[in-house]
């Protein structure tokens, strides 16, 4: 049964909020993938210092100034578009959440993939299982199955997708991440030999091109911590709960990653690494060595369930921050349009439609390698874009919104620490965005000048689609009784008190949280519109 957007209001309202906890693990789950570890595991002790650094220059940037933006604006809705529009208008916000959502369409199919693999190996012949992960018509099944079994239960609402995602991260992310290396601590110290050469260096040569190109890849792996913003209305105490949850995640994320690397390299020899397979393959390794093998089609079900999770995440994250570009009149009424659960349906079954073709190209080309790798370097490309944007608008917005409240803040007075902080996130994300455009040495690509038309030309599509559609945008896509609160720039009919009811509404239901932030925003609402405010929103 079609609702009009009108009704989310009321559904917002009425939803379960999340709690802290439940946010740590939506925002792990959606950073942490445990298929990149044999990727890293290769370059042995080494790979610490390229997640230490990424951590250093990206993924603690991207969590610090992400936790400002989200606790600045927690009753209006947008995420990414709320950022980036608030700093530089609603076209460049657009772009933003644009790129967030169409990145992470185009990655569904890749990470589903892992899932196929880890479904493969519940059997305990591996043999078998091998030649199952490997058939093109069992992962187009399965990827396909988890996708759209994720769109389902998104179209349930928050309150299940905050479930889902809490249980499956546990499940499918953290215990088994806490499980292999508990392995390979019983290992050593039962005399197993390390697979892994402790006395290499610790810092790469970065004279090899190769060693920088791997290091900017890494980038990506700490991707997404910024994305849970968009739910920053169904968030219990936002203004405390989201930085601590951003925080904390990024902590858990960076041991995770370092010691899960390390684990797998224990375990198996670089030089017998498989990017797709070795995970399953050093669990197994594992359980043979402590007489557990039983425990291996539980892991290879319990990994599926925590890539389940990850997809669930993301497919209730960029496509909400979509909506809410819909809902300010940006897209037609058709994108606008919500089930009885206040869900966006029909953006999800585009979304699910663009996946489902994608997926079956990736699986069914007769290069599926080098067409994983295009689209995983596009999607980076896609990313790093948003976030250049987002570092940006992070800076513009402590001199266009000075006077507005901020209870989390990076510097307790002046400017300094958000120029240090956000600054060192660009410039990192500007230096990810270049190398990116290389072709990783560990993959034979072919031609050079496919791979650099591809991506360059999928590039500049994508960045150019969303002003092709913003310059076909009619006042019919604007909907009477919406629920987005307009910009603090927007000066339109009714916009003050739009801002003014939405801040009084946040007020009332943070009331016995803190009373004190809540005030700060109805009173920083109440004056943004008066004559004295004038020069700072414009």
């Amino acid at each position: 049964m079609s609702n009009s957007s009108g009704q989310t209001k009321a559904t917002v309202s009425q939803a379960a909020k999340m709690g802290v906890f439940t946010l740590i693990i939506m925002n792990i789950v959606a950073v942490v993938s445990l298929r990149g570890l044999p990727a890293e595991a290769e370059y042995g002790v080494s790979s610490a210092f390229y997640y230490i650094l990424a951590a250093m220059v990206f993924l603690i940037p991207v969590s610090l100034v992400a936790a400002e933006l989200a606790a600045m604006f927690p009753y209006q809705q947008g995420g990414m578009f709320r950022w980036v529009g608030e700093a530089f208008g609603d076209r460049a916000g657009f772009l933003g959440i644009w790129l967030q959502w169409i990145e992470s369409t185009i990655w569904y199919p890749t990470v589903l993939t892992f899932g196929a693999v880890s479904l493969a190996f519940i059997g305990m012949d591996h043999v078998f299982d091998a030649h199952m992960a490997s058939n093109k018509y069992y992962t187009i099944i399965v990827v396909l199955a988890i996708y759209w079994l994720a769109t389902i239960i998104s179209l349930k609402g928050m309150g299940w997708v905050g479930k889902v995602s809490k249980i499956g991260g546990l499940v499918g992310t953290i215990i088994p991440a806490g499980l292999l290396v508990v392995c390979a601590v019983i290992y050593l110290a039962t005399g197993g030999q390390s697979q892994m050469d402790w006395h290499g260096n610790f810092i790469p040569d970065f004279s090899n091109f190769d060693n920088v190109v791997l290091a900017v890849s890494i980038f990506l792996f700490y991707a997404g911590m910024e994305m849970s913003g968009v739910h920053v209305r169904q968030i219990k105490n936002p203004t405390v709960n989201y930085p601590k949850a951003v925080i904390i995640g990024a902590i858990a994320t960076v041991a995770i990653f370092v010691l899960g690397t390390y684990a797998l390299g224990v375990i198996i020899p670089a030089k017998d690494i498989n990017l797709v397979q070795s995970l399953l393959v050093g669990f197994d390794n594992y359980f043979s060595v402590l007489h557990v093998r039983w425990l291996s089609p539980v892991i290879a079900i319990a990994l599926a369930f925590g890539v389940l999770a990850g997809v669930l995440t993301w497919v209730a994250g960029p496509s909400k921050g979509v909506f809410a570009v819909g809902q300010a009149g940006y897209l037609p009424k058709f994108f606008q349009r919500t089930n009885k659960n206040g869900v966006q349906k029909n953006i999800l079954y585009v979304q699910g439609g663009i996946v489902t073709v994608l997926s079956f190209l990736m699986v069914l080309m007769p290069s599926v390698q080098s067409f994983y790798q295009i689209l995983s370097q596009l999607t980076c490309i896609l990313y790093l874009i948003a976030y250049l944007l987002m570092f940006a608008a992070a800076i513009r917005l402590r001199y266009s919104m000075k006077r507005a409240p901020r209870p989390y803040r990076l510097g307790k007075t002046g400017n300094g620490m958000m120029w240090l902080i956000a600054g060192v996130g660009f410039v990192g994300s500007l230096v990810a965005f270049i190398f990116s455009f290389f072709p990783p040495s560990q993959v034979n690509m072919g031609s050079d000048a496919v791979w650099f038309t591809v991506l360059i030309a999928g590039t500049v599509f994508f960045v150019v689609l969303p002003f092709i559609i913003l310059k076909f945008k009619k006042t019919s896509w604007h909907s009477l009784g919406n629920d987005f609160v307009p910009f603090h720039w927007d000066n339109t009919s009714g916009a003050a008190d739009m801002r003014l009811k939405a801040a009084k509404e946040f007020v009332s239901e943070n009331a016995g949280n803190a009373p004190e932030d809540a005030q700060a925003f109805l009173e920083y609402a109440s004056s943004i519109d008066k004559p004295e405010a004038t020069a700072e929103k414009k």
